[in-house]
């Protein structure tokens, strides 16, 4: 197998004890990195204090002045410090943590597949999957996908029953967006090729990077700044996961917008993604996508009585709403 030199980029914000928790793992790796560069968007010292002087010659910490903070930005901040003899970089969020073996499984798929652009790795601890018994007859309560099912939640149910689901591999972009994403893809053990990967369990050869960079439309959480950036890169190239990759991801409260801001994100960025892939959706494929935009609305609105966290779901509810309402006067650029 061809050897690879390689860079891990971790973005943080505010969250020195996760980082400290993915470095452990990160050194306890079959395949260390050849350099690790730790990109800090922070507005207090507690991440600088404990890494900037780590001991270790392969960690190199950056705090990144005011212009530079946001997940998009800090990327591109990154890879421009990226040393000229890498090959690939990897890209890890700061609350994931490493099965021993994930550098290597990533390294491998490139040996496999020598003309791929990108490659991701594949969470484990978010979804409950259970393999299938070969000729099991599938129904609406659970998503089969190559010999497994997974429980399928209540508005993918609805989709379904209302024609708005996609039908074809997941992580592949239908023409009317709101796709499956690659955490519907099984833990197989295989390598699927994919259009979309998760930023924060991504690589690419150095070469893609130094051509292609991360959007800063994204400003700040930089919500689907990964996806716009994947689909990109699938009109040039092959993307591939390899879901024997595996880590888990801790999700982490620390860092992220309100409920409001988060809400029209998901609605003003999901529509820039759309439109990133699919420039001119037929008339039918617009409907599709205004149609989920606004269904998905309505049930956030409607756990405002489902679910304990009231608020929450109210003050989301509230920032799709505006989000929706704002594409006709005032679409993302």
């Amino acid at each position: 197998m061809q050897q690879y030199k390689l860079s891990l980029i971790i973005c943080t914000y505010m969250r020195p004890d996760p980082l400290t928790r993915l470095l452990e793992s990160v050194m306890l790796q079959t395949q260390v990195p050849d350099e690790i560069l730790i990109i800090d968007g922070s507005i207090d010292d507690d991440t600088g204090s404990r890494f900037r002087e780590s001991g270790n010659n392969i960690i190199h910490y950056h705090k990144v002045p005011q212009e530079h903070r946001g997940l998009t930005k800090q990327r591109n901040y990154g890879i421009a410090r990226v040393n000229d003899e890498i090959d690939i970089v990897a890209f890890l969020d700061d609350d994931t943590i490493l099965n021993p073996d994930y550098f290597e499984q990533l390294l491998a798929t490139y040996s496999h597949f020598p003309a791929a652009i990108g490659v991701g790795g594949y969470i484990t601890n978010e979804v409950s999957w259970e393999k299938t018994e070969q000729g099991k007859v599938e129904d609406l309560n659970h998503y089969y996908y190559d010999g497994y099912r997974r429980k399928e939640s209540s508005r993918y149910k609805l989709r379904r029953k209302l024609g708005l689901a996609q039908t074809t591999q997941p992580a592949i972009y239908p023409e009317f967006g709101h796709g499956r994403s690659i955490s519907f893809l099984p833990p197989s053990g295989k390598i699927y090729k994919v259009e979309q990967l998760m930023g924060g369990v991504s690589s690419f050869p150095l070469a893609v990077l130094k051509e292609h960079k991360f959007s800063e439309y994204f400003e700040g959480y930089g919500l689907y700044e990964d996806a716009d950036f994947t689909l990109r890169l699938s009109h040039v190239g092959d993307l591939y996961v390899n879901t024997a990759a595996q880590l888990e991801h801790h999700h982490d409260a620390a860092g992220r917008p309100n409920k409001y801001t988060y809400g029209k994100m998901v609605v003003r960025n999901g529509w820039y993604v759309w439109r990133v892939k699919h420039p001119k959706p037929s008339f039918r494929n617009k409907l599709k996508w205004y149609q989920i935009t606004v269904l998905l609305t309505g049930i956030r609105l409607l756990n405002i009585f489902t679910t304990s966290e009231r608020k929450e779901a109210f003050t989301e509810a509230m920032g799709r709403t505006v989000g929706i309402l704002s594409l006709p006067f005032n679409k993302p650029n």
